[in-house]
Formats: structure tokens, C-alpha cells, sequence
């Protein structure tokens, strides 16, 4: 896969965070080695963050955001720091930019990202024209435990020093995992289950399974690709059971039906239910619906923000069949992208996609909350896999 088609999701997110006119964008900018970030001595220049991917060295693809001064003022500002909020939970390594000035609110998101279990680099900024920039930097150590960055964004020699401040900070395990797992092996023999339904992009392939396939292949395993009314046949085909067999959750009572006893059945779901969010809880979680109360509360979300299409999965097709299950009175609401709320103590149950369109670190932070306010969260995978009856008897994945 070539850098420019490296999805968002894949990427390692670093953000950066300070007050309006701090030199953030500058920093962007130097970064990237482009003008990425309109950079402005007015105040509040950058409004929405500013997402901008590309590759650098030792770190890989990245993306970097650019976000709005957390010390935005009035009721468009508190929209802005909102926004900020958010890219904060999509963030795998913060660089929290302190000007020279006061301190206390770039020393309250350290401690924020800190608690978050989120690295942090600490950057004094615009050493060009800082005057103490000495007493400055001994103020942030004392504060935040360690030697702030002093750089300038006019240094083509900081974005060294800058791109060695990050890899220092790059988690061991980021982008190391198969997304597989334990369930395949070097050279097994996989059968992807894919229904080209209505939902399916005409001319290509949804992400998860793109992903699937590629981790196979890295494994060199030998990949077989059905649509569910030829699963059948392309069982038939093969001289000796599939090891495993991977399926869209939709059709996992078809697949189940026709399995061969010695492979292993899981979902795409499912993968990405353990390389995007916390498998351990999912799985738990799922056992709220044997206790469901009967005007139970639902929270539905879905990462991607797409036009609502026929037989929509999240919006119609999940709905659908917990209303059979448990009866009318149950109620749902369903979110997309972005949007999640923040107070869950209503939710009897959180159901989540498999948020292939939201890095690890997003869903992890929604995970979180969820686990502070008590409410269990799992998703669509486990839950159709529940609804099926087979829950019990399909394969998860594991390192």
C-alpha cells in the first residue's frame, strides 16, 4: 500500500495543542516541510482542526492536526475547542505548545494527555524572539517532570530535533499487530466470505476486508473470496477444510450452517473489534442483552458519516432485528462520525461499528467513557454473532 493510500485510521496521529497564536500551525508547517497551516498574527486564524498526512522518517505515515486555540473566547470559540476536544481523543502523541506566556491551561492538558495514557512532548515555542526563554523552560521542567523542546519554527534545524522528540515518544506497539492474529498462520488456507450487497462501494472492496486480505497475504497465506450465495461452492472447491474462515457478521447463521468442523469462524468485525477498540470488554459487554429490560435505551454509533442507504446495517438492519428480539419497546439512537454523547448513563447497552474509519486511540477514548459512567459497550459483530446463536462457538482474535 503506497503512502498516499495509507487510511487516516492507519496513521500514527500527532496533534498539537496550545493557545491561539502559540505558533502551532508555524510548527505544522515546519514539520511537513510545507505551508500546510495558514499561519496569521491574528488570533484564532485556525478554526476547525487541520488534518494533514504524510510520512516522516522513523515514524512512518502520520498525520498531523492542527488545532484551535484551547483559549478560544465566545460562543463560535467554545464550538472551536470542542473540535479540539475531539482531535485530543483521536491523538497517539501530543506536542502541547507553550509560548512564554502563562502556563496554567498548557500545563492542565499535559496532565490531561498524561491521564489519558497519551505521550506528550512538551515545545516552548517562537525562540526567536523569546526573551527569558531560559527562566521559561526551567518553569515548564519544574511543572510537567521534564525539559521542554525550545524550538523555532524559522529553523529548518529544529525539524530534526523536533522528528527525534517524536520518536521517542512512538509507542512500542504501534502498527505491530496482525490484525489476524493468532487465528491464521503462515501458509493456511483462508476463505473470506464478502456479500456485494447494495451496501457494498461499486468497484472495490470496504476497508476491513482490503485489510483482511492484506494481512493474509503478508502471511502468505492462500485466500479464497466468496460472496455468501457461493460459500458453498468455494468450500466445495477446496481438497481440505479452510483453517479459517472470515465473514461478514450479516450472514453468520448461513456460514455457521455449512462451517466444516475443523475451521475456525470469526468476522470482519470481530478483527477489528481487537486491532481498534477492547475485545476483553466487547465480549463482556455483550452479556448486558441477556438481561436487556424491556424499555431499554440503545446507543447505536457508527464511525463512517455515509448517506443512510437500504438495508442499512447500523440504521436499519440492527434496529430491526433487536425489535424482534426484545419487542417494540425498546428505543435506539443512533450517531455517526464524530458525534457521541457524552452523558451515557441512559444507555443500557453501547453498540459500536467496527470503526475501521477511526484510529485505535479514538475508540479506546469512547471505550474509556464508557467504562467511567458503568455502561457496557460492545459491537456489531459480537452482537450479531449473539443474535445468531453462535456467539459461544465462533473464533476470537487473539495475538
Amino acid at each position: 500500500m503506497s503512502l498516499q493510500d495509507t487510511p487516516r485510521s492507519e496513521r500514527l496521529h500527532i496533534g498539537l495543542f496550545g493557545r491561539r497564536n502559540s505558533g502551532k500551525s508555524s510548527l505544522v508547517n515546519l514539520l511537513t516541510g510545507q505551508s500546510t497551516a495558514v499561519v496569521s498574527a491574528v488570533p484564532g486564524t485556525t478554526t476547525d482542526p487541520v488534518y494533514k498526512a504524510m510520512e516522516l522518517f522513523g515514524l512512518g505515515p502520520c498525520v498531523f492536526i492542527d488545532t484551535a486555540g484551547f483559549d478560544d473566547e465566545g460562543g463560535l470559540g467554545e464550538l472551536r475547542v470542542a473540535k479540539t476536544r475531539q482531535a485530543a481523543a483521536r491523538t497517539d502523541i501530543a506536542i502541547v505548545v507553550f509560548s512564554g506566556e502563562e502556563t496554567e491551561s498548557e500545563l492542565a492538558w499535559v496532565r490531561w494527555f498524561r491521564q489519558a495514557g497519551t505521550p506528550v512532548l512538551p515545545v516552548l515555542s517562537k525562540r526567536d524572539t523569546l526573551g527569558e526563554q531560559a527562566v521559561a523552560a526551567q518553569t515548564i521542567a519544574a511543572a510537567v517532570g521534564c525539559e521542554p523542546l525550545v524550538v523555532s519554527a524559522q529553523d529548518p534545524e529544529d525539524r530534526e530535533r523536533l522528528r527525534q522528540a517524536l520518536l521517542a515518544l512512538l509507542p512500542e506497539d504501534f502498527g505491530v499487530g496482525s490484525l489476524t492474529g493468532g487465528l491464521a498462520k503462515n501458509g493456511d488456507t483462508v476463505l473470506l466470505v464478502m456479500p456485494q450487497d447494495i451496501q457494498a462501494p461499486k468497484g472495490r472492496l470496504i476497508l476491513p476486508q482490503v485489510q483482511t486480505l492484506r494481512d493474509l497475504l503478508d502471511k502468505h497465506c492462500l485466500v479464497l473470496s466468496a460472496t455468501a450465495d457461493q460459500y458453498t461452492a468455494a468450500l466445495a472447491l477446496l481438497r481440505e477444510p479452510p483453517a479459517l474462515i472470515v465473514t461478514d457478521s450479516q450472514v453468520f447463521g448461513q456460514v455457521w450452517q455449512h462451517k466444516p468442523e475443523a475451521s475456525r469462524l470469526t468476522s470482519f468485525s470481530l478483527l477489528f473489534a481487537r486491532a481498534r477498540g477492547d475485545l476483553d470488554y466487547f465480549a463482556a459487554s455483550v452479556r448486558a442483552l441477556e438481561a436487556l429490560p424491556p424499555n431499554a435505551h440503545i446507543l447505536i454509533a457508527e464511525a463512517c458519516a455515509h448517506k443512510p442507504l437500504q438495508e442499512d446495517i447500523g440504521r436499519v438492519k440492527l434496529p430491526r432485528l433487536l425489535r424482534q428480539r426484545f419487542g417494540g419497546d425498546i428505543t435506539m439512537d443512533i450517531v455517526s462520525g464524530p458525534d457521541f454523547p457524552a452523558d451515557l448513563t441512559g444507555y443500557a447497552l453501547i453498540i459500536h461499528c467496527g470503526a475501521c474509519m477511526f484510529n485505535r486511540k479514538y475508540v479506546l477514548a469512547r471505550v474509556a467513557e464508557a467504562r467511567r459512567q458503568r455502561v457496557p459497550m460492545t459491537n456489531y459483530g459480537i452482537v450479531l454473532a449473539w443474535l445468531s446463536g453462535i456467539w459461544e462457538k465462533i473464533d476470537l482474535p487473539r495475538p
